[in-house]
């Protein structure tokens, strides 16, 4: 039996630079569409007439293209755009939203199946359009990554919740910054594999079906929601609709959103394969050197608690250590040059210990760090070490050219060879910053609170990171003369909980906690 080809209907509406046009034009050419019958809608709200040109010509070349002119009642008001941004504001944001009703209704009314909504400053992988259509799917667009800035880092045109949420949040949900900043690092890393993910938000590359389109969706304001720009306002319509949003990250679209974007797309478009490292260099290549390690650490009274153990460990890979003794009344201090033997440390002696203001001592621990001009600054406790797979896999991780912070999961142990794990204790779920690349150039921020500061400034997720499934091991909770002895400083330094959590303190000596043995 002769199955009839799908009807699409390509559209968008245009205000574009000729050469971007061109190049968008350029992209539509070449998109396979073997069991498709194509048709193309544009809008021409071009101020350039070699853009309207443009149209004409790609119009003139092939059947089935309806060029509108706006109406005389919509103002030709032009789109401003600069190698920092785009300027938009709410009359030109609500003039595009109608330009695209137009074209839904345009869409319906021609019978079409699908509806293929594109901005003008894209160009597409050949494939993207089979593959979205073949996703069968009422509303998903092709994944595409912008730098906003023109130093900030690429971010898809989809999102989670809200305006612009880009990580897992459920209602009444609290999360601190670094809960967020690994919450967005597993979805950029999951959308980052080839595949198709629902998602709260999308826009700018959507393919849209008849059954969507008879529904209602479309990008009128909702009358009681503030949230800038029209694709959000479509967005929750159609989730309202019940209707599903999906990302297709099969074949990445190329946004031209700066003219710095220009020679990028000109290899986009002659599909230039991606330089690959030569996994067999000449000897003329020279490889990456590996990073020099600095540990970083604070220590009081560790001399008969796991200090030498953890130190024995770490001199496996570091060049050199920086440790504020702070206030020991102990050899805690010998201890350490002991188990360093050897490796160049800086150890700074505090005649008292400056714990109870713990951010003033994290400031102090990070200045006299600095002082050793170091390239990476491992920051441990004396109760923590790595599972045996990271000195194995540590100089990869410093050879990395691209991340400036690595973050690892934490577990808590509770006795030698267990950990706890339960709705309290539960640290070992989230990723966590203990190594950095410093980056003398970046303005580092503390969190300025006399406990729970953070060991690193607060602000270092906005450098490049990564999470890394190697596990580091916390002894500090292992024996329970020690978790009364942390208890009671708790009760001290902070008794209302106003910098922890007052659960989690009353737990500290639970008679049956929920453990799970460890398996290297």
């Amino acid at each position: 039996m002769f199955n009839k080809k799908k009807h699409v209907l390509i559209a968008s509406p245009v205000q574009q630079q000729p050469t971007i046009l061109a190049l968008f034009l350029a992209s539509l050419k070449r998109l396979h569409a073997n069991q498709l019958e194509l048709s193309y809608l544009f809008i021409d709200d071009n101020t350039d007439a070699t853009s309207s040109l443009l149209l004409s010509q790609f119009a003139a070349a092939r059947d089935g293209v309806t060029i509108i002119s706006p109406e005389s009642s919509d103002s030709q008001e032009e789109y401003v755009r600069t190698d920092m941004t785009h300027c938009w504001n709410e009359r030109l944001i609500w003039k595009v939203a109608d330009f695209k009703n137009r074209i839904i209704d345009h869409a319906l009314h021609n019978q079409a199946d699908y509806l293929f909504l594109l901005d003008s400053d894209l160009l597409l992988d050949a494939r993207t359009l089979e593959q979205l259509v073949a996703d069968d799917k009422d509303i998903v667009s092709e994944i595409f990554w912008t730098r906003w800035q023109p130093e900030a880092r690429p971010q898809p045109q989809v999102w989670l919740h809200d305006e612009y949420g880009q990580w897992e949040q459920g209602r009444g949900e609290k999360l601190s910054d670094v809960e967020i900043a690994v919450r967005l690092e597993h979805f950029f890393a999951k959308i980052s594999e080839p595949g198709v993910y629902e998602v709260g938000g999308l826009g700018a590359c959507t393919l849209l079906s008849r059954r969507a389109l008879k529904a209602g969706v479309h990008f009128g304001p909702i009358s009681n929601l503030t949230f800038w720009g029209e694709d959000r306002h479509f967005c929750i319509r159609a989730a309202a609709l019940g209707l599903k949003l999906f990302v297709d990250t099969h074949y990445p679209a190329y946004h031209i959103y700066r003219s710095a974007d220009l020679a990028g797309a000109e290899r986009f478009l002659q599909k230039e394969p991606e330089v690959q490292p030569n996994p067999n260099p000449s000897p003329s290549q020279k490889p990456i050197p590996k990073g020099r390690l600095t540990l970083s650490m604070v220590v009081r009274n560790e001399s008969s608690r796991y200090l030498r153990q953890a130190l024995e460990q770490h001199r496996q890979y570091i060049d050199d250590a920086v440790i504020i003794d702070d206030g020991s009344t102990d050899d805690t201090a010998d201890v350490c040059l002991q188990a360093l033997e050897g490796i160049p440390v800086k150890l700074i002696r505090n005649e008292f210990s400056r714990f109870s203001n713990e951010v003033a001592l994290r400031q102090q621990q990070w200045e006299e760090t600095l002082t050793v001009n170091p390239e990476w600054i491992l920051n441990l406790d004396a109760d923590e070490w790595f599972e045996q797979s990271f000195a194995q896999e540590l100089d990869t991780l410093l050879r990395s050219r691209t991340t400036n912070v690595f973050c690892f999961r934490l577990y808590d142990f509770w006795s030698l060879h267990s950990y706890r794990s339960d709705a309290i204790w539960r640290a070992h779920e989230s990723y966590r910053p203990f190594l950095l690349r410093y980056d003398p150039t970046f303005n580092y921020k503390w969190k300025n609170t006399p406990q729970h500061c953070g060991r690193f400034p607060a602000n270092i997720l906005e450098l490049p990171h990564q999470l890394s499934e190697i596990r580091l091991k916390h002894y500090g909770w292992a024996k329970v003369e020690h978790r009364r002895e942390k208890l009671h400083r708790y009760q001290m330094l902070d008794p209302d909980a106003k910098y922890g959590w007052k659960e989690q303190y009353l737990s500290i000596l639970d008679d049956n906690p929920q453990l799970v043995e460890w398996q290297e």
